[in-house]
């Protein structure tokens, strides 16, 4: 399975199982499994970069088992090959997402107007909440 110019994923490293789909479908629900739980160890992978594998963790979220196995269920379709297409699409779609890098924040310092902006407006709340106050009584 092809994911980028570079990266691809043999297909003796993907697992199909065909389970019941759920919902809406009448009896044809109930007599056959047109489901499809496609599972991909991602981290025992040989195709994936370590670097890859690390983002593709964050990224999987609950996808992902303790083991490191990436576990898509697609049954919305009530054809298996349909279902079949979307699940592959959607592993492609994270593994790809997974390999750009984010790119790293620099840190920015506010510019000398804003923070004289900032503590004249923070100068004149205090004179307004002073006004409010009651007259000190002198001795």
């Amino acid at each position: 399975m092809r994911i980028t110019d570079t990266l691809f994923i043999d297909e003796s490293e993907l697992e199909e199982r065909h389970i019941r789909a759920s919902g809406p479908g009448g009896q044809h629900v109930n007599k056959a499994s047109t489901a499809i739980q496609l599972r991909f160890d991602a981290m025992a992978s040989p195709s994936l970069p370590d670097a890859v594998k690390a983002r593709l963790r964050r990224l999987a979220g609950s996808r992902m088992t303790k083991d490191g196995v990436i576990v898509i269920e697609a049954g919305n379709a009530r054809s298996q090959e349909r279902n079949r297409q979307d699940a592959r699409e959607r592993l492609a779609t994270l593994v790809e997402r997974a390999t750009h890098a984010p790119k790293p924040r620099k840190a920015s310092r506010p510019s000398l107007s804003s923070i004289r902006k900032q503590k004249a407006a923070k100068a004149q709340q205090g004179r307004k909440k002073a006004l409010r106050q009651a007259p000190k009584v002198e001795d």
